[in-house]
């Protein structure tokens, strides 16, 4: 891959990487430019460092192995052709549910109601887009979501002829919290990205991820790739595990940055999100998103997800959703964006790092064939569980 990938250069990271003939997938640091091996019968998952009480602290102190430098690993991983028999790093959550937050920014919002207009047609999309906008009249990002002056402008687009389903989640009480993969289903940085075949019109959504523990407990960030196929969310939001549950379709990475004295909520709420994609016609795309505008806080966010309510016993990964959505004509005036096979798309936030995937189609990418029971057999083979 051509763009190159960028860490941070204070921080504790917690990541994962694997390589042909390991026994199991290695739970990784970084330490001075090398990667760090620091598994062990304590905590010989990614979950269950997240469920410390002080999961950066445990990984500073810990012993571990060299895996090789930093900047190898991360070549290897971001290589056409991988040696896979040299370690690359794999998504840095394993047992953790990965689940996403839809419609909490305003231009998503906006986005979510006009691909449901359309009904999954790119050439409606930009008079639907206009017309919405002329008819709102309002600055929605001054709203709060579930608030008395959101019903009211709630009312006034019904009235209009305008209400939508991503309009209620967008500033109704409730949030939207879709699965978006199962345990063990993320890719990590350098791996393919997967579309499902049947879509013409599709997009990457750069967003922060947050990793909580089973208690609730934000403790650290990463980048993730929402992948979305807009004309099948655009047909019925019936069809939203289609359009976002697909081999290959959630990336995370490049590694988990665990809050400590340099790192912190307010950092995550404060994060710019810069999106790039290159094609192979030369066409490229570039975006940004900030979290300052988002109109749920991660606090809220991570609330509607899990409590008692409902309960996540290995923790989870939660996405925060985006405020980009990308309609920048790629060809024919009018058609908007959609993937071509082997775009390049990078996602970026200062204090993530960089997280880089190419797109294929969801049955070109690798199969997913190591799930939960393997790696269990496999740490228990180790002498680790």
């Amino acid at each position: 891959m051509s763009q190159e990938m960028t860490i941070p250069a204070e921080g504790t990271f917690l990541g994962r990487a694997f390589a042909e003939g390991w026994p199991h997938p290695a739970v990784v640091t970084i330490r001075d430019g090398m990667v760090i091996d620091i598994t062990s019968p304590v905590a010989p998952t990614s979950r269950d460092i997240c469920e410390l009480d002080e999961p950066a602290t445990y990984v500073v102190r810990t012993e571990g192995k060299s895996l090789g430098a930093l900047a190898d690993i991360l070549a290897n991983s971001m290589a056409a052709r991988r040696d896979t028999s040299k370690p690359y790093l794999l998504s840095p959550v394993d047992l953790q549910a990965v689940k996403a937050s839809g419609v909490t920014f305003v231009v998503s919002l906006l986005e979510r109601v006009i691909e449901e207009q359309a009904r999954g047609s790119a050439e409606k999309a930009d008079l639907i887009r206009a017309d919405i906008a002329g008819l709102i009249g309002h600055d929605l990002s001054k709203l709060k979501p579930g608030s008395a002056e959101a019903a009211r402008v709630k009312a006034k687009l019904i009235e209009r002829g305008v209400w939508s389903q991503y309009l209620e989640v967008g500033i109704g009480p409730d949030a939207e919290i879709f699965t978006k993969c199962q345990p063990m289903a993320s890719v990590g940085h350098g791996a393919d990205v997967g579309l499902h075949p049947i879509s013409t019109w599709n997009n990457p959504e750069p967003e922060v991820a947050v990793v909580s523990s089973s208690r609730g407990r934000i403790v650290g960030a990463t980048l993730g790739n929402d992948v979305n196929l807009r004309d099948v969310e655009g047909r019925s939001a019936l069809l939203l595990g289609k359009a976002k549950d697909n081999n290959a379709s959630a990336s995370l990475g490049p590694f988990i940055r665990l809050f400590d004295e340099t790192f912190s909520l307010d950092d995550v709420k404060t994060a710019q999100v810069g999106l790039k994609v290159e094609g192979g016609d030369g066409f490229v795309l570039e975006g940004a998103s900030s979290m300052t505008e988002i109109s749920r806080s991660p606090e809220d966010l991570v609330a509607a997800a899990i409590g008692e309510h409902h309960q996540y016993p290995d923790g989870l990964a939660l996405y925060l959703g985006t405020m980009f959505a990308p309609a920048k004509d790629r060809g024919e005036a009018g058609k908007g964006f959609t993937h071509k096979n082997g775009d390049i798309v990078t996602i970026s936030s200062e204090k993530l790092g960089a997280l880089v995937n190419r797109v294929r189609l969801s049955t070109e990418c690798p199969p997913w064939r190591y799930g939960a029971s393997h790696l269990m057999r496999d740490l228990a083979k180790a002498g680790l569980i």
